[in-house]
């Protein structure tokens, strides 16, 4: 069904949230875990609007909750592009981070505790299950949409979840490791030491 598809992503955007949050010194694992959350939350809203969202639309008893979730989207589309900056160390990115963890925690359990309900009123079983099976299919080919537009993330065929390009990437530099520490930047050679 669509809300059990639905509440998976809730629980990967809950989890990237808490993780970016928490993450301190290294900017490369900041950055990489920022991307993870901006693709998987703008494939989750693409697909949530055009197989939730709008079939809630045309029903009379849907118009409300799907306005105040598709408003809620629209906040979340501006947090984070205040958080695309290159220098994820500024003054204040860590705090606009916490609001944008804030307001998707919010939208969440708002969504999980009201507008299912509205939704599970309205929709039959078999379009709740139709419905479930586009949102899914939607979700991989927007993760793939989204990441394609970063060199660092992709999404794994196996799964369709989005993960690190190069899982080396993932880990951090080692001190000595000037050819990881390279790679971390982006380079293809270690920086030279006097």
């Amino acid at each position: 069904m669509i809300f059990d598809a639905i509440r998976e992503s809730h629980d990967l955007q809950r989890d990237l949230c808490r993780k970016l949050t928490a993450s301190r010194g290294d900017m490369a694992a900041r950055q990489l875990l920022f991307l993870q959350l901006k693709v998987e939350l703008m494939a989750h809203a693409a697909a949530e609007e055009r197989y939730l969202y709008v079939p809630l639309l045309m029903e009379d008893g849907g118009l409300d909750a799907s306005r105040h979730a598709l408003h809620e989207h629209h906040q979340v589309d501006e947090l984070l592009d205040d958080l695309s900056v290159r220098n994820k160390q500024l003054d204040g990115w860590i705090v606009t981070a916490k609001q944008l963890s804030f307001k998707v925690r919010h939208h969440l359990k708002e969504e999980e505790t009201k507008f299912f309900k509205v939704a599970g009123r309205l929709l039959s079983d078999t379009k709740k299950a139709q419905l479930g099976g586009k949102y899914q299919r939607e979700m991989v080919r927007m993760r793939k949409h989204y990441a394609a537009e970063y060199q660092t993330v992709a999404v794994s065929a196996a799964t369709g979840l989005v993960k690190p390009a190069n899982p080396a990437a993932d880990k951090p530099a080692t001190r000595g490791n000037a050819s990881a520490g390279a790679q971390l930047r982006g380079k293809s050679e270690p920086r030279r030491t006097r």
